[in-house]
C-alpha cells in the first residue's frame, strides 16, 4: 500500500472519494463488509460531497485537501467546512491504517516504540485503551513529533495531527460508525481487535520514512 499523497503532490480539489486499498470484506471477522459499506460508501462520502458543495466557486477548490484543513481549522466562520475537510481527510488515512493480513513493526519501528512508548506489546495496550477513553467521537493516533518521537494522542471530531505540525503514522476511528452495527456498545472490544490484528505497519513505516 502507499501512503497518502503529500501536501505537495496531493492533486487540488475538486476532491473526491478515495477507493479503498482492500475488498470489502477483507477485514472481517474484525469489521464486516457491512460496516466498511456504511462507512466508507455512505459516511465518508457524505463528507466529500459537502465539501465540494462547501468549496464550489470559492479559492479552496485550488488547494489540496490538507491545505484546505490547515486553512480553515482555526477559522470559526469556515467550521463546517474544516468538519468535512478533517473528516475526509482522516478517513482517507484510516484507510491505509488497515491492513488484511496481519503486519508486525520493522527493526527501525520497534527501536522507537521501546524508547519512547514502552515497546511494541506496551504500545498495543496503551493504543487500545487511549482510543477507548477517548469521550465521544474521534480519533486515536501514533504520530512521530518535528523531534522524532513516537507519541499517542486523541483528537475529538473531525480535528486531526496535521493541524498541529505533526506527522500521523497510524490512526483508528472512535466514531460510533465505525464499529455499531457489529459490536453495539462494545467499543473497547472493537479497538482491541483492530489494534492488535489490523494495524498497517507497513503504512507506519513509509509515513515514517517521509517525516
Amino acid at each position: 500500500m502507499k501512503p497518502m499523497r503529500s501536501r505537495e503532490t496531493e492533486p487540488a480539489g475538486p476532491f473526491t472519494l478515495p477507493a479503498l486499498p482492500w475488498a470489502k470484506g477483507a477485514l472481517e471477522p474484525v469489521i464486516s463488509a457491512r460496516t466498511i459499506d456504511l462507512h466508507h460508501g455512505k459516511h465518508h462520502r457524505t463528507y466529500v460531497e459537502k465539501l465540494n458543495e462547501l468549496a464550489a466557486g470559492t479559492e479552496l477548490e485550488q488547494l489540496t485537501l490538507h491545505e484546505v484543513v490547515r486553512r480553515t481549522h482555526a477559522d470559526p466562520e469556515r467550521i463546517e467546512v474544516f468538519n468535512n475537510a478533517g473528516q475526509a481527510l482522516n478517513h482517507a488515512f484510516y484507510w491505509e491504517s488497515l491492513a488484511p493480513k496481519a503486519t508486525k513493526p520493522a527493526e527501525e519501528m520497534r527501536r522507537l516504540l521501546d524508547r519512547d512508548l514502552g515497546g511494541y506489546e506496551a504500545f498495543l495496550a496503551e493504543f487500545a485503551r487511549e482510543a477507548a477513553g477517548r469521550f465521544g467521537s474521534g480519533w486515536a493516533w501514533l504520530v512521530v513529533s518535528g523531534g522524532g518521537v513516537l507519541e499517542i494522542l486523541t483528537t475529538s471530531n473531525a480535528d486531526t495531527p496535521v493541524t498541529r505540525g505533526l506527522t500521523p503514522l497510524l490512526t483508528v476511528d472512535v466514531w460510533e460508525h465505525a464499529y455499531y452495527l457489529d459490536y453495539q456498545n462494545r467499543r473497547d472490544e472493537h479497538l482491541k481487535a483492530v489494534v492488535e490484528k489490523l494495524l498497517n505497519w507497513e503504512f507506519a513505516a513509509e509515513n515514517l520514512a517521509r517525516a
